[in-house]
Formats: C-alpha cells, sequence, structure tokens
C-alpha cells in the first residue's frame, strides 16, 4: 500500500528531502573544526535504504488482518527510529539495534482492536505510531528479549473530524490525524484547536494526548490536557470511553490516567476536544533586556497580571544573537490575540508591565500588529523552525546536540538557571574534551514558574558520540531532579527519560501506575520499556549511564 512515510535520517518527509550537497556538509565540517580548534572533521555520507542489512520479518499477518499488514524492509526501517538524538545518529552510523517486525497500518478501531488480540497471542510487543516525531525513544522497538517480536501500529488512517458540535464548541477527531489535517478540517467549520507545537506537522492529535503535549502558546490553555473533553482508548483488556462533559468532581478522572500514559495502556483512537473560535485580532512585539534575570522578572510581572498572553517566548541572548546576528540583548516576544475583540488595551498594558522593568520596544512595529515573521522575532521564529532539519548534518561531523526542556517554581529560577548552566558546560569538557554552549529560552509561563528550556551542543567523538549523548543527558536529567525540577516539561518521557523520571517520582505512585498497567495490558505487550517496565519483564532503560561512566 502506497504511504507517505517520515525521513529515516532526519527531520521532514521523505519525498522532500534533497539530493546530498557534499560540499555544504564539507564546508559545515570545516567551521565545526575551527570553532572546536581541531585539525579536521570527516563527516559521514549519507545513509541510504539499502545500507541497511534488515533481517527477515519474525511475524506473518493471519489473512483476516493481512491487508493491514506490511513486513516491507523499508517502512520497517522507517518505524524503527523516531527523531531523537540517538535515532538520528544510529541512522548516520548504519547501526539500528532492531527493526520492528511489522508495520499495521488499521483503518477503524476494530482493526487497532483486532491488531492489538493478535499481537498478545503472538507474544509480539505493540508500538502505537502516530507522526513518528518522538524525541526520547517513544517508539523505538528495542525491547528487551521477552518478545517474540515487535509490531508498530502506525494510526495514520483514523484521520478525520467526524463530528463537531458547534452548540458546545467541541469536535470529535480519530487519533491518527496529523497537525495540518486537523486544522484544515476544522477551518470548514471556522474553527481551530489552537494547539502548534513545533512538531506540528509531523505529529498526531493521539500523539499529543499520549506524551501531554504543550503547544506554542505560552499561557492559559496552552497543554493538551487542558482540551480533551474525552476520548476512546482500545487496550488488550478492551475499549474504554469516558464520559463527555465539561468537568466532573466523580474522582480520579479517566480522561488524566490515559493522557500523558504514552501507549502503555492503550492506543487513542478518537477524542472529544475542545476546539475554539480562529483568532481575528493580533498584535506582537519583542521586547529586549540587557539582563536576563530581569527579563525573567518581566515574564513573572506578565503571567501574574493575567493578562495571559499568547506568546511570552523569552530568548537569551546568546541564542538570539545567534539566530538573528544581533546584538548581545535577551529577547521577549509578546503577542496577543483573540476572535472577540482587539487586543490592544492587552498589548499596551503589557508593554507598560515590561518596560517598567527595563524592556526596549519599537513601537512602530506594534502599530503594523507585526506577527514575528519579520524583524529579529520573524528571524528567530524562521531559525527555530529550520532547526530540526540541519540536525543530520551536524550528526554527521559528530556533533553532540541536543535540548532538554523542564519546569521550575518562580522562587527557584534564578539559582536553577545559574546550576544548570554551569553543571552542563562541566559535563561537556568532561565528557567530550571540549568546550560546549548552552542556552536558555522560555517556552510556557505560568503565574507560579517558568519552563526553561534548555539547547547545548559539543564535538564529540563521531564513533563514540551516541555513548557521549547518554552521559550527557543522564546528568541534564540528574541535575534537573536534584534541584527539584521536572525531566521533561512536554516532550514526554519515552525511553530516554526513564532514569529520570524514577528520580523526579515516588515508588508508590509508579507501583500504582504499574498496577493501572497490569489490568489493561495484562500480558505487558503495550510500548514495553516506557515509564515503566511490564510485570515480570525487565525491559530495560537506555539512558542510564552516569557522569563517571
Amino acid at each position: 500500500m502506497p504511504v507517505r512515510q517520515m525521513n529515516f535520517w532526519n527531520w521532514g518527509w521523505a519525498d522532500e528531502a534533497g539530493p546530498e550537497d557534499r560540499a555544504a556538509t564539507e564546508e559545515f565540517a570545516g567551521n565545526l573544526a575551527g570553532r572546536f580548534g581541531v585539525q579536521q572533521i570527516k563527516p559521514l555520507t549519507r545513509p541510504k535504504l539499502d545500507d541497511f542489512e534488515i533481517p527477515g520479518s519474525l511475524l506473518s499477518a493471519p489473512p483476516g488482518l493481512a491487508h493491514l499488514c506490511s513486513r516491507d524492509p523499508d517502512e520497517r526501517l522507517i518505524h524503527s527510529l523516531g527523531k531523537s538524538f540517538a535515532d538520528l545518529a544510529r541512522a548516520a552510523l548504519r547501526d539500528v539495534p532492531r527493526f520492528t517486525d511489522m508495520v499495521a497500518y488499521p483503518e477503524t478501531e476494530e482493526d487497532v482492536k483486532d491488531l492489538i488480540d493478535w499481537a498478545g497471542h503472538q507474544n509480539a510487543a505493540v508500538i502505537p505510531f502516530g507522526g513518528g516525531s518522538s524525541v526520547c525513544g517513544g517508539v523505538d522497538p528495542d525491547v528487551g528479549g521477552g518478545y517474540e517480536a515487535v509490531l508498530t501500529i502506525d494510526l495514520r488512517h483514523l484521520n478525520k473530524v467526524l463530528e463537531v458540535d458547534k452548540t458546545s464548541r467541541a469536535a470529535r477527531i480519530q487519533g491518527g490525524i496529523l497537525g495540518p489535517d486537523l486544522e484544515s478540517q476544522l477551518k470548514a467549520s471556522d474553527y481551530t484547536l489552537r494547539h502548534f507545537p513545533q512538531s506540528f506537522e509531523f505529529s498526531t492529535l493521539g500523539g499529543w494526548i499520549a506524551t501531554r503535549s504543550g503547544g506554542h502558546y505560552a499561557t492559559l490553555y496552552t497543554h493538551i490536557d487542558d482540551m480533551v473533553e474525552s476520548m476512546r482508548v482500545v487496550s488488550p483488556a478492551g475499549i474504554t470511553e469516558s464520559r463527555r462533559l465539561p468537568g466532573s468532581g466523580a474522582g480520579p478522572s479517566p480522561d488524566r490516567m490515559m493522557i500523558g500514559s504514552e501507549g502503555i495502556l492503550g492506543i487513542i483512537t478518537e477524542a472529544w476536544m475542545r476546539v475554539q473560535d480562529r483568532p481575528k485580532f493580533r498584535a506582537s512585539v519583542p521586547v529586549f533586556f540587557d539582563d536576563y534575570y530581569r527579563a525573567a522578572d518581566a515574564v513573572r510581572a506578565l503571567t501574574q497580571s493575567w493578562l495571559f498572553p499568547a506568546n511570552c517566548r523569552l530568548i537569551d541572548a546568546q541564542e538570539a544573537a545567534g539566530a538573528t546576528g544581533g546584538g548581545k540583548k535577551a529577547m521577549l516576544i509578546v503577542g496577543f490575540e483573540s476572535a472577540d475583540h482587539p487586543v490592544d488595551a492587552w498589548i499596551d498594558r503589557a508593554l507598560e508591565l515590561v518596560a517598567d522593568l527595563g524592556g526596549e520596544f519599537d513601537r512602530t512595529v506594534l502599530q503594523k500588529k507585526a506577527s514575528n515573521k519579520e524583524g529579529a522575532a520573524g528571524q528567530w521564529r524562521n531559525a527555530f523552525m529550520q532547526a530540526p532539519y540541519n540536525r543530520a548534518q551536524a550528526i554527521a561531523c559528530g556533533l553532540v546536540a541536543d535540548t532538554f526542556e523542564t519546569s521550575i517554581t518562580w522562587d527557584r529560577f534564578a539559582d536553577f538557571h545559574a546550576e544548570i548552566t554551569a553543571h552542563m558546560k562541566n559535563v561537556f569538557r568532561e565528557v567530550t574534551g571540549h568546550e560546549g554552549q548552552i542556552t536558555c529560552r522560555f517556552t510556557h509561563a505560568y503565574p507560579d514558574g517558568v519552563a526553561p528550556y534548555f539547547t547545548w551542543s559539543t564535538l564529540g567523538d563521531v564513533n563514540k558520540m551516541i555513548d557521549q549523548w547518554r552521559v550527557i543527558k543522564a546528568e541534564s536529567m540528574s541535575i534537573v531532579a536534584k534541584l527539584g525540577g521536572t525531566v521533561t516539561h512536554h516532550h514526554a518521557v519515552g525511553r530516554d527519560h526513564r532514569p529520570g523520571y524514577e528520580q523526579q517520582t515516588e515508588p508508590l505512585f509508579r507501583s500504582a501506575l504499574q498496577a493501572a498497567k497490569n489490568q489493561f495490558d495484562p500480558s505487558g505487550v503495550m510500548n514495553p520499556g516506557v515509564l515503566i517496565d511490564p510485570q515480570d519483564r525487565k525491559v530495560g532503560q537506555t539512558g542510564v549511564m552516569n557522569f563517571d561512566s
């Protein structure tokens, strides 16, 4: 069956990847060598599908399901890798530890149920697959030796907005729908879900719910949690559907159990989602600060004012300058939008607050009602959206680079940021022998705290870069957990964040989660190794190496 696939070695669609520009990669390698003071960097060549020795499939679908399933080696390779640093490095090194045995493309909820039932009888691990854009090992088929095979279930055909309730302003939507298709179908009713993560083009509604996704909007209704009204989930033990209500005080919420469950309890096939009228009024302006912590105070003032800006993104001076080629000031992008009323009064008050704390801005930009597509803010936005497409070239040269996002209360932010930055710079030197770079921006802001998003890079050994990344990854989780932050604010746990998740959560809670998994998934076949191991099956963790390794 012809299906459009993501690129297995980089971000984006496979059919949009142009020919390899070896000259550009060599130039990048030369610049990188100069930056880190090494004599030469010899970049890896771009991997091709036929570079990989893919073993024969261990699964053979029964006649009733065969039309939904594929054992095509190319599709198996593509579905064996997500988009984490380790995934892309494995592709670059032609070293994928395990391949999924079969990819299934269900067309109905009943197909999903039948596939899960069949996999359970085969002792095959089941990995739900939305857009394949996980950056934390969420779709990796390396599930340990306790399974006979691995089945990846790709939800792309469950891609419809099934029903729109205009009275309640809600929509029933299938879980496999990609972001652009969801918005396109809602637009026919003049609605929007208003959820736009960076992976928007390559991620699905079911994936957003399963990973507790956070969109680009900085305040108020930014997390997918706030948008879920009810959902249907297919688990090995049966189908469960929560009651569609605006709110309920009847015990712990069934929806909350499934939101963030990352496929270990079942597969989300559809959900009723709270939608919104499409915005008609917008205003936005970049504000500049000489001092990063003073800028953070301005963000706190905005969040505690109850103005609820749609955008309240603070970018430190180093990251802002790298994207814009500009000066040495931190940049705060402040924006408001509404479907009901002009937002002039809101942004005027916001600018009064930030000016009181040293913020500088150009009112002519505000008067143009700029939408962050021009000027310094637009330059940063363009660099931000392009960044995922540049990763493969950097990895081919041995640049070990990643991000980690967290959250912390306002009273602890300054010390938290300073300690993490200093610690990680020391880690880079110890692990790779090179100075590294680490920057920080805010992605989400709350009245009681903020979500700092750290981006880092250092030059590694191309043949050891996955192990080097693992050590640095483990250290980032450890220092964040030690200082009281969360090991992930919106990228989910997957397999990569398991060690940090276990530092963050209490054993009693994990045992309660284990009991819930035993009920929904008695055989332990659903996405093994994510969040917790199935009962009596040790899957293992990918990030357990430490600083002294």
